[in-house]
């Protein structure tokens, strides 16, 4: 698939690695102009000359915290002011603080999982809406299969990822009837700087028939954000084929 997303204008949050650059990458090869958003200002502006030089289209770098409501506003409305709307917004940034039980668990990391994963995919869908329901655009939620199933060793990231579910189906149900798209994608290990705040991350641990790339998972997101109205996919899984042996 190429070209399906040509003259779409895309905001993408979490953009400076991992599934955030790789969907940066994915949306800018199929004709969407990006609006790259994170915290690490430099590599953003690595990745998106590295994008307008191979795909032709044109990048802004907007580093933001999300966790910032007013930052959110501000983002969205300089992506708006620049292009003149919004069609995609892909709600990626996230994090892992865990790996141990509910009564170990550091407060500081706690309430970092709650402000980035809860509040700020809350800030960006809100600041969003109004310019999706206009575009009849599509948003999606970087979700998780730990937001399906127990996760023992990280209940609390877990947690954020069901509530990212519940707020999406949520949002599609009040949102619908305008004709915006709500997706979530579920994967489940992807090689990704995931985990490395607190030891060894994904990447490291997992090798390439152990977990999917930060690339397969930017493929499902592309597809979502070239939904048109009246059909959306709700949600979209994408599970390694043996994920479930020994089950």
């Amino acid at each position: 698939m190429t070209d399906t997303l040509t003259d779409a204008t895309a905001l993408v949050t979490g953009a400076s690695s991992g599934i955030g650059a790789a969907t940066v990458e994915e949306l800018a090869s199929r004709g969407a102009d990006v609006v790259l958003s994170a915290r690490r200002e430099g590599r953003l502006e690595e990745l998106a000359a590295e994008v307008e030089d191979e795909h032709g289209v044109e990048t802004v770098v907007h580093p933001t915290d999300v966790t910032d409501a007013a930052a959110v506003e501000a983002l969205v409305e300089a992506t708006v002011e620049r292009f003149g709307g919004l069609d995609v917004v892909v709600n990626n940034a996230g994090l892992g603080r865990e790996e141990t039980t509910i009564e170990d668990l550091d407060l500081d990391a706690y309430r970092q999982m709650m402000d980035v994963n809860c509040d700020g995919m809350f800030y960006v869908a809100r600041a969003a809406m109004a310019h999706l329901k206009e575009s009849e655009g599509n948003l999606i939620f970087l979700g998780s299969m730990s937001g399906q199933y127990p996760r023992p060793a990280s209940p609390v990231y877990a947690a954020t990822k069901w509530w990212t579910r519940g707020l999406a189906l949520s949002v599609q149900a009040n949102a619908g009837p305008e004709a915006v798209g709500v997706t979530t994608i579920n994967p489940t290990e992807v090689r990704t700087e995931f985990g490395d705040e607190d030891g060894e991350s994904v990447a490291d641990a997992l090798g390439p028939d152990e977990a999917a790339e930060p690339a397969d998972v930017a493929r499902a997101i592309a597809f979502a954000a070239a939904q048109e109205a009246p059909n959306v996919v709700q949600e979209l899984d994408l599970y390694r084929r043996d994920k479930f042996e020994g089950w």
